[in-house]
């Protein structure tokens, strides 16, 4: 009689070790960078730009607040607004709070690639985490989101413009 040690174990059980949190946390990164980058590249976008297009598909931040959200320079976000606005994916229009400042929004067009980008690495990433159980899926949001709010707060930014409301700890 097989003992329940000597069964086969899938991969990432005990017996192909475990990675620390590091090295974990940061080929986790890889894997979810590449399927990122490779869903932007088929969008003709770069991980950048999707990015802004995520910040934006909900709010009209100004330069500043992208420059920080994006963790760019502002030099470097001005070249990133001009380059997605000529493509008809964002706008600018003058703040209501100061109009010499600029807020930047989302076309529908932006919208449109946005929602496509967004469905398929949605796909992608559900079909890395279909192994997981309910309870594990739980775990790994609760501690994402945990991590991804303490990295929030350092920069200075509202963990309120992260994650939504109902989950801020």
């Amino acid at each position: 009689m097989k003992r329940e040690d000597d069964q086969a174990r899938e991969p990432g059980s005990s017996e192909h070790g475990q990675l620390g949190v590091v090295d974990a946390l940061a080929q986790l990164s890889f894997v979810v960078q590449e399927a990122l980058g490779r869903i932007a590249a088929e969008h003709g976008l770069s991980i950048i730009q999707t990015r802004l297009l995520g910040v934006v598909r909900d709010r009209s931040p100004g330069m500043n607040d992208l420059a920080r959200y994006l963790e760019l320079d502002k030099s470097s976000v001005t070249g990133l607004v001009d380059r997605a606005e000529r493509r008809g994916l964002v706008r600018r229009k003058a703040s209501s709070a100061d109009r010499r400042a600029v807020e930047v929004s989302i076309t529908a067009a932006g919208r449109k690639v946005a929602t496509r980008v967004e469905a398929e690495f949605e796909r992608r990433i559900a079909s890395l985490v279909r192994r997981l159980t309910e309870t594990e899926r739980g775990g790994l949001c609760d501690l994402a989101t945990r991590i991804v709010l303490e990295d929030a707060r350092s920069r200075g930014i509202d963990p309120a413009d992260v994650v939504p409301a109902r989950v801020v700890r």
